[in-house]
């Protein structure tokens, strides 16, 4: 049986700490599927649009060679709908979100990994507008 790992990220500003993750995640497993968060997703939790629009963040996504399936993440409350929906048999989150999905064990391995140190979207923002 093919394992199948699914993550999500807003994927904004792509950077090498987003590459590492997706490579990472994809590692354990035999595909990998990535929910990408909506324009408006985005704003609701973060109280700003992304710099690029959601078809650009995933369409810059889906070219990385570790990903197999790309879609849009609408709502947080969906997660274990995205899950079932994809047969997926592995959540890959980073560990900024450590505890926060423990609640899917029962419906598959759960996985936090570390985020790559000293880069984030919103440091490379600052530096830009800088």
């Amino acid at each position: 049986m093919s394992r199948v790992v699914i993550t999500f990220g807003t994927f904004d500003v792509f950077h090498v700490g987003h590459l590492r993750i997706l490579q990472r995640a994809a590692a354990h497993g035999d595909s990998l599927v990535v929910g990408v968060s909506t324009d408006q997703l985005n704003h609701s939790k973060k109280g700003r649009y992304p710099v690029y629009t959601q078809q650009e963040r995933a369409e810059i996504v889906a070219a990385i060679k570790c990903v197999d399936t790309v879609f849009y993440e609408e709502s947080l409350d969906l997660k274990g709908d995205y899950i079932t929906r994809y047969a997926a048999n592995v959540l890959v989150m980073g560990d900024d979100w450590h505890g926060k999905f423990d609640h899917f064990a029962g419906q598959c391995e759960v996985v936090y990994l570390p985020r790559t140190p000293a880069i984030s979207t919103t440091e490379v923002i600052e530096k830009i507008r800088y």
